[in-house]
């Protein structure tokens, strides 16, 4: 069955957890790792999610060309697929792609530009092979704003990625202290 849920909230909200909860019932699932491990913080919370799953779930780690999962078999063979998370991914791309303060603001539209179109093509290919996909992302849009342009300007884009994959959601699951609510189920208009 075709469906679209994001889970969304702070760190450490319990977000990875609730999502895998979502798939209890699936025999066969594809987990996109968006993280590289590039220090040993990062390994130990890789290695944590990893020892939390079961094998019914497949790992493959990537962060950007999604469309290249159509060539994947276990994206094929999968029920459900596990994006997580869409602010590591952002991380990624502004690292390789070298963003700094002194990035232009039409550097950083493109950047968004292609960010979106890349989450669309997953959500399109998801949508194409007719199976059940969550993204798990976190909302920064709760705290202060931040001091420096670069930190702004990476907030407002996964502010603007996160409302692009809400809007194409069947439903929104918002993280609070490990207790999903449906925004979506709860919104008024």
């Amino acid at each position: 069955m075709t469906e679209l849920i994001m889970v969304t909230g702070g760190a450490r909200s319990g977000k990875s957890t609730i999502a895998e909860k979502i798939f209890e019932n699936n025999e066969t699932l594809l987990y996109i790792a968006t993280s590289i491990p590039f220090d040993e913080e990062m390994k130990d919370r890789i290695m944590k999610h990893r020892d939390r799953r079961d094998e019914k779930w497949r790992t493959v780690e990537m962060y950007q060309n999604f469309i290249q999962l159509k060539e994947n078999r276990d994206f094929i063979a999968c029920q459900g697929i596990l994006l997580d998370c869409i602010t590591v991914m952002l991380s990624n791309w502004f690292y390789y792609k070298e963003i700094s303060e002194t990035t232009s603001l039409e550097q950083y539209e493109e950047l968004e530009h292609a960010i979106i179109e890349d989450i669309s093509n997953l959500i399109n290919l998801t949508i194409s092979y007719g199976k059940k996909m969550v993204i798990v992302t976190n909302e920064l849009g709760m705290g202060i704003v931040p001091g420096d342009r670069m930190t702004r300007m990476y907030r407002d884009i996964a502010g603007r990625i996160n409302q692009f994959i809400a809007k194409k959601a069947d439903k929104v699951i918002l993280s609070v202290s490990g207790i999903g609510i449906d925004l979506k189920k709860n919104q008024e208009g």
